[in-house]
């Protein structure tokens, strides 16, 4: 398959949005910008195109798949009951980095849902996302735009690398504004629970709503269960190296980073450090990267995945990250991170 490559110009836009959408109706797959991360769409409710969907990324056919809408109003289309609380984390942060969980009604496949009766919806609040969704008829589903397992894509490059070839279109919009998947809450529960954290916060939603309760098996390796949302059950975002979380006080922390670097160099392994602007001249050892500043844990969060992909590119080996146990952002930014590791984390 050829696929066609676009990058979004205003002279240009519309005719591009336009071609996007036609291919989205005609049950093939697009991928485009949202403020998270890069979306790899089809149309949400033909089984067929979701079904392309699962075998571009080579993703596992029991892990549901988020449908997209571009107006609030598009949510009663594809549900069964809308609650209170749902319709006013709705009005709070949508359009925004934050995906509901409803039980479906009969014009979502099954295929789309991973089997469950269940079905994630969001309205993203990229410009150009809402274009092609409501270009592509108002429903699309779309997981992040890489192979399975490996870490999203937070800019067009790393779709052509994952995907070019698998589908149809990829829509450059440069590279996006958060850097991590949304948060996802579970709403068709009587007590609302979070499933995946995100840029929205448990404290955010709680502000809202009151008390939410956080999924206990967010940190654990070893659940059996069905995921209910993306991201819940299987090893994500994870690079082609080893990689190890250090996770204590901060000196501690650069120095085991520092001697466990210097035995892998000295055993032949290629290493790689994930650190922080405040520490990256503290390490002597091994290709470093800072993933940004503390004080503005955003800029963490948009460089993570690119810097696990870097290290792809570098033929690394084995990689030491520092924890990153930021106040707003740091549980969404650990749980990628975690994932990422196959929950590997030294204390120290």
């Amino acid at each position: 398959m050829e696929t066609s490559i676009v990058v979004i110009r205003p002279e240009t836009e519309e005719e591009d949005i336009k071609r996007a959408g036609d291919i989205l109706k005609r049950g093939g797959l697009v991928a485009f910008p949202t403020e998270t991360v890069y979306g790899l769409g089809g149309n949400a409710l033909d089984a067929e195109a979701s079904a392309r969907i699962y075998a571009a990324k080579g993703r596992p056919s029991d892990n549901p798949l988020i449908v997209h809408i571009a107006a609030i109003e598009d949510l009663y289309g594809i549900t069964e009951e809308v609650s209170g609380k749902a319709e006013l984390l709705a009005e709070a942060f949508w359009p925004g980095p934050l995906t509901m969980i409803f039980k479906k009604n009969e014009k979502v496949p099954y295929s789309t849902t991973g089997g469950l009766d269940t079905v994630a919806v969001r309205f993203p609040g990229h410009e150009i996302a809402r274009k092609v969704i409501k270009a592509g008829g108002g429903y699309v589903a779309a997981p992040s735009a890489n192979t399975s397992g490996r870490p999203s894509p937070t800019e067009a490059a790393h779709v052509i690398e994952d995907l070019s070839g698998k589908i149809d279109m990829i829509v450059d919009g440069g590279s996006v504004g958060i850097g991590l998947e949304s948060t996802i809450v579970d709403m068709s529960v009587d007590e609302p629970v979070i499933l995946r954290p995100g840029y929205i916060s448990q404290q955010m939603i709680e502000d809202v709503i009151g008390p939410v309760k956080m999924d206990a098996a967010l940190l654990s390796a070893d659940s059996k269960a069905r995921p209910k949302a993306p991201g819940m059950k299987y090893k994500h975002y994870a690079p082609k190296a080893d990689l190890v979380i250090v996770e204590g006080d901060p000196e501690k922390v650069i120095d085991r980073i520092s001697r466990l670097a210097e035995e892998a160099q000295a055993d032949g392994r290629t290493v790689g450090i994930i650190c922080t602007e405040e520490t990256v001249e503290r390490y002597k050892t091994g290709i470093v990267k800072s993933a940004g500043t503390r004080s503005s844990e955003i800029t963490i969060a948009q460089h993570l995945y690119g810097i696990l992909r870097e290290f792809d590119e570098l033929e690394v080996s084995q990689i030491y990250s520092e924890a990153f146990d930021t106040p707003k952002m740091g549980e969404a930014i650990m749980n990628r991170l975690i994932k990422a590791a196959g929950h590997q984390i030294m204390k120290v």
